[in-house]
């Protein structure tokens, strides 16, 4: 055995008790001792049953994901997981805390899952680019048919105590104590491996459904469609057959691309986490949160406050907006209430601490203040001085802005370092991206209270220097413009559009821009009109189609025309961008879609290294973040630093000098050799 692993023994019952803090990972030293200490049990004629516990809070919070990337040490999980089935004596899980992917499969293989109040089970290696490699696939069709199977695997959800129990994950949940509860089914617990079950075949069109769905939901990436074959290979062929098969199936998928760029960003999410240790960091107070702006945004941010247990006042001067407001909130928990994401308890709970206003002496008890309201510097600004009128000197100001320089806001605050930007993406309530964004005066005591709180709603929050755009929408900015100088040169819309969203994007540029409304981003171009520079490229086919009426979505016409409902190609704006290439004297040209992507990672990448060198962020990982959770680059292919990171660094300064050539006046090169900083490390 090893240090990890302890065998203790009461009676008749073996304690197998798992300590690998601070989470309990399934590593080497883990699985090693556990198979030492079945064997132990086995050979040991006084003890009838065993049970495998965790020392604190985690059973197995899942596989030590260091280990994925390289040859796996012996022994295997299977190997131990097949060792607990052939012992000819009963071994119980006995779970809590997190037990998730191996640690569940490990569970799988014992002869009764026993759980605490407090555990949370799943399997979630589809996220990660994998499928269940140490029986999952096998053994949970065994327990809860394939149907069920499906939706767990394919989607990588974690489910609470007694969600499992309802769906047959698990067989009971312990009263009180849980290694005492555990005891005594030990005395009482009898050989009942799943390996042994049958599963029937189920050709149901609820079935078919369920497929389609999780095919979908899971962009028909290999370990969704893998998974799904092996799960309805279990009412087909022989346990042992297919559990080779979905170890094969494992091994392979572990070291693919997809399994790699996965990876990074679980560990890059992980860091961020880490970016301010709040343990050491003295917070301001913060439970009173008043909300500027009664409109999308301030409707999601007042929603993500009250779920995770803040006293939420909304501020607005118009009365029938407000109204509104409290609309949407209602009709948003609703469909919670009814897709059983909420118990209506717990909303009426949550809206017991929303009070909806528009008597500015609301700022007076705030502890945080958060602007969500149209973006206008000068708006922006009367509204500081007005909520510094009211408000206590220790009150937080939080902008969230998209654009707009955090510390022009901040030039007419008597307490600018109490200013700081908190900028979530819409939907607020659903998005977990949040920058939290540092001004030139922002106290870093300010900044820390901010994560904190971006925390305490179970968000990410991604901390960066001010500048335009910040990351996302900086970068952003730069990828949309060579989408336009695209169409210049030869591409239309839906060719831009379906090229990214073939490689994986839910939506391209142009789609988006109708969606957001193309009315948003014209306002800004004619505000900072004065400040381009005259001598760079200007591509006027936005503002033409915004002359013309087309707002996207909302007036049925933008890029594409919606009169159906649906997004179609419009021979009119083909026929705009056409006249505005021949206008200029530029010869169109046609793009591969190799070509469009290319050009458009490019820009990405040039962007973010440009970010680095400013020190907008110091993290590169970050940068990854924030593109895949709040701009809908494709999970599965890391990010823009992930993917400069692994190109040829001389075909990244090539391709980097034409795009150069080709944008012209105000394009500024990156240092594009950072990125193999993040090569060398990975």
């Amino acid at each position: 055995m090893t240090e990890t692993i302890h065998f203790e023994t009461e009676g008749s019952i073996a304690f197998i008790v798992i300590d690998n803090p601070p989470v309990n990972t399934g590593s080497w030293s883990v699985r090693k001792g556990l198979l030492d200490a079945v064997e132990k049990f086995a050979q040991d004629k006084s003890l009838t049953a065993a049970v495998i516990i965790g020392k604190d809070k985690n059973f197995i919070s899942g596989s030590d994901l260091k280990e994925f990337g390289k040859p796996i040490t012996p022994p295997e999980l299977p190997q131990v997981i097949e060792a607990i089935e052939k012992c000819p004596k009963p071994i119980i899980a006995a779970i809590s805390g997190a037990t998730l992917g191996g640690g569940y499969e490990l569970a799988l293989g014992c002869d009764a899952r026993i759980a605490s109040e407090n555990t949370i089970v799943g399997l979630p290696e589809v996220t990660l680019g994998m499928l269940p490699g140490a029986g999952g696939t096998q053994r949970l069709p065994r327990l809860i048919g394939m149907a069920k199977s499906v939706q767990v695997i394919c989607s990588g959800k974690r489910y609470k105590a007694l969600e499992a129990l309802k769906l047959g994950m698990i067989d009971t949940i312990a009263e009180g104590d849980l290694k005492a509860f555990a005891l005594e089914s030990a005395k009482t617990a009898v050989k009942n491996p799943l390996s042994r079950k049958t599963v029937e075949k189920d050709e149901s069109a609820e079935f078919d459904v369920i497929i389609k769905k999780a095919l979908r939901a899971g962009k028909h990436r290999p370990q969704v469609q893998e998974s799904i074959r092996l799960i309805k290979a279990t009412s087909e062929q022989e346990f042992y057959t297919t559990l080779a098969e979905e170890r094969q199936v494992f091994q392979k998928l572990r070291v693919a691309d997809d399994a790699f760029a996965l990876r990074h960003l679980f560990f890059a999410e992980s860091n961020a986490k880490k970016a301010i240790n709040l343990k050491d960091a003295p917070l301001k107070s913060v439970k009173n949160i008043v909300i500027v702006g009664a409109g999308t945004m301030g409707t999601g941010i007042a929603i993500s406050a009250l779920k995770s247990g803040f006293n939420v006042s909304v501020y607005d001067c118009s009365k029938s907006i407000l109204v509104k407001c409290k609309s949407n909130i209602d009709l948003i928990y609703e469909k919670d209430i009814q897709s059983g994401r909420t118990k209506t308890e717990h909303r009426d709970c949550q809206l017991a601490r929303l009070a909806l206003t528009d008597d500015e002496m609301v700022f007076e008890n705030a502890d945080l203040v958060i602007e969500a309201i149209f973006e206008n510097l000068e708006a922006k600004q009367n509204l500081i001085k007005q909520v510094e009128n009211i408000a206590s000197p220790e009150t937080i100001i939080a902008s969230n802005t998209s654009y707009i320089d955090l510390d022009e806001i901040a030039e007419v605050s008597l307490r600018p370092e109490n200013i700081v930007g908190i900028h979530f993406f819409n939907p607020a309530y659903m998005m977990r991206l949040v920058e939290v964004i540092h001004g030139n005066h922002t106290s870093q005591q300010v900044i820390t209270t901010a994560f904190a709180f971006v925390q305490k709603l179970n968000k990410l929050p991604i901390i960066c220097k001010n500048s335009f755009g910040f990351i996302g929408n900086r970068i952003y900015a730069a990828y949309r413009y060579q989408c336009e100088l695209m169409l210049e040169e030869g591409v239309l819309p839906h060719q831009i559009d379906n090229a990214i969203e073939n490689y994986g994007f839910s939506m391209g540029p142009f789609a988006v821009g109708d969606l957001s409304g193309l009315d948003i981003a014209w306002n800004m171009r004619k505000a900072n009109a004065t400040k381009r520079n005259p001598s760079a490229r200007y591509v006027s086919i936005p503002d033409q189609i915004c002359e013309l009426g087309r707002f996207g979505t909302k007036t049925s016409a933008g890029y594409y025309n919606y009169s159906n409902g649906l997004r179609e190609d419009d021979p009119i704006i083909h026929q705009l961008i056409i006249q505005a290439s021949n206008e200029k004297g530029i010869e169109r040209q046609a793009f591969s879609e190799e070509e469009i992507i290319d050009r458009i990672l490019l820009t990405m990448a040039n962007e973010a290294a440009l970010l680095l060198s400013e020190g907008v962020t110091t993290r590169m990982n970050d940068i990854d973040l924030v593109l895949v959770n709040g701009f809908g680059f494709p999970k599965w292919k890391g990010g823009p630093a992930y993917w400069a990171s692994k190109q040829n660094l001389n075909d990244l300064y090539r391709k980097q000098i034409e795009l150069e050539k080709i944008t012209g006046t105000g394009f500024i090169k990156g240092d594009l050799s950072i990125f193999q900083k993040l090569a060398q490390s990975a």
